[in-house]
Parts: C-alpha cells; sequence; structure tokens
C-alpha cells in the first residue's frame, strides 16, 4: 500500500510542516533523514493520530486518509522504540488483547513470525532488547495484515547483529509483500545499505527527494 503526501501544511506544539509533497511506493523503502527536530517524528502523527489536523492531502493506497483513516489504519504498521504497549505483559498477551482491534488479526501467524524473529513468548515487554521489543512490534504489525510500514527511529540504539538481522528481515519483507515502508533514520550506512529512495527533511520542510544512488549526506 502506497502513501502520499500532496502540499501538507501543519502546526504542532509550535513546529511547522511546511508543503510536504513526496510519495512512499510500493515494494521500496523509503528513507527519511534530517536531524533531530526536522519533523521526521510529527509527519508519522499526522498519518497516526486520530484527530491529526493539517492542510493538504495524504493518501494511502489510493484512499483520502482524513476520510478513511480507520480502515486505512487497519493496513498499517507503526513501529517505533516509543510505541505504547502493556509493557508488564509479554508479546502474546499484548497481541491477544490488541486483536481486537484489527479485523484481519491471524493469531498463528504472529505466533509464527515470533518464533521466526527468536522472540521470547514468555518475557514481559520490558525486559525485551531494543531489538526484541522492534522485532516483536513488526510480528504484530505482520500478523494484522499490514502493507504499509512507518518505522521511526526504529533502529537507534540497536545492537549491530540484531541491526543486521532486522534489515535482512526487512529486505525479504519487501520482497514477498504487497507492501511499502517508510523509514526514518539519521544513520548514514543505512541509508546508502538498505534504502531505495531518500527524502531528506530540514527545519520542517522537504529539502530533497532522490533515489539512494544519487544521495550524499
Amino acid at each position: 500500500m502506497d502513501l502520499e503526501f500532496s502540499h501538507v501544511t501543519a502546526k504542532k506544539k509550535g513546529f511547522v510542516l511546511k508543503d510536504i509533497t513526496f510519495s512512499v511506493p510500493e515494494g521500496f523503502i523509503t528513507g527519511l533523514v534530517g536531524e533531530n527536530g526536522a519533523g521526521k517524528t510529527t509527519l508519522f502523527s499526522l498519518v497516526m493520530e486520530e484527530y491529526a489536523r493539517y492542510e493538504g492531502d495524504i493518501l494511502a493506497g489510493g484512499m483520502v486518509l482524513a476520510e478513511n483513516r480507520r480502515e486505512i489504519l487497519q493496513k498499517i504498521g507503526f513501529i517505533s522504540r516509543e510505541q505504547q504497549f502493556f509493557q508488564n505483559f509479554n508479546g502474546m498477551q499484548n497481541a491477544d488483547f490488541l486483536a481486537g482491534f484489527y479485523r484481519e488479526f491471524n493469531r498463528d501467524c504472529f505466533i509464527e513470525k515470533m518464533k521466526e524473529f527468536g522472540v521470547s513468548f514468555g518475557t514481559p515487554l520490558k525486559g525485551l532488547s531494543v531489538g526484541e521489543f522492534i522485532k516483536f512490534q513488526l510480528a504484530f504489525a505482520l500478523s494484522h495484515g499490514s502493507r504499509l510500514f512507518l518505522l521511526d527511529e526504529a533502529t537507534a540504539g540497536m545492537d549491530p547483529v540484531y541491526k543486521k538481522d532486522f534489515f535482512r528481515l526487512i529486505h525479504e519483507m519487501i520482497a514477498r509483500e504487497d507492501a511499502a515502508i517508510l523509514m526514518s533514520t539519521h544513520i548514514e550506512e543505512e541509508v546508502t545499505r538498505h534504502m531505495d529512495y531518500v527524502v531528506r527533511i530540514s527545519e520542517g520542510a522537504i529539502e530533497s527527494v532522490k533515489e539512494a544512488g544519487e544521495w550524499k549526506p
């Protein structure tokens, strides 16, 4: 499911996003790069927050987000170190509780992905490493049929071994699913090795949109 921002302007807590226009195509990883405070997380919030206010249009899978938010969110997997889950409960308990919010949640798929990703079923989320917590979120997103994945600094602070495994999973997922990925990062190596397209944002405005081979830090 592709994602498109068309002349999007928004003001949130004194910060302004200005005339944001770019697309996230299916079958590719689009990197969103910029300094801390550039507007990356604010941009994600426009997609995910129910009462987000903005001018312009955001479309996902050809549908207008403002008119079809609940339907679209069924197909979005939002993955971040800051994601809010029930930290005192394990992954299976979290999935069973949240399953009711997703029409296509597949418990067997979740179990299969948790095993594939090597994430403990019995450990409370607060006891997981950064990499394990991100993989739990990815397993849950895949289990409810996500086709658009928003990754907000998901690899920040991740152990190098976990990071290598995480990107392997991401590339495999793109290869076999009709999925699109928008991933924010400030790590140059991630852009040059793993991204297909790169959107640079600075002070709330898009500076450039390029194929990764043309990108320079």
